[in-house]
């Protein structure tokens, strides 16, 4: 399964903590059962109705199975996320899809 978490981080927050964000969310592969971790700003694509560039990070995580992703969300190396980060967090979307 992808496990994708769009971010729009709080306004004002300057280029260090953007950047402790995404190296933040680039830890994440070190929980045991992520297999592929890709996180990334919006792409500068041609603006179109049914494109959002809104967000300012996305985080794209593969699982073998919802089980695995299960045992993320309670593992120490995403509690830890969590913890250090949400106080940036704005607004954070999930969409989970299953392949």
């Amino acid at each position: 399964m992808i496990h994708t978490v769009y971010f729009w981080l709080q306004p004002g927050l300057d280029s260090a903590a953007r950047e402790n964000f995404v190296q933040g969310a680039k830890a994440l592969v070190a929980a045991p059962t992520v297999q592929h971790c890709f996180v990334g700003a919006p792409a500068p694509t041609p603006k179109r109705d049914v494109t959002d560039h809104s967000f300012d990070y996305s985080l794209h995580l593969h699982f073998a199975t919802v089980a695995d992703h299960d045992a993320y969300q309670v593992d120490p190396v995403h509690l830890k996320f969590v913890e250090e980060q949400a106080a940036k967090f704005a607004t954070v979307k999930v969409l989970d899809t299953l392949l």
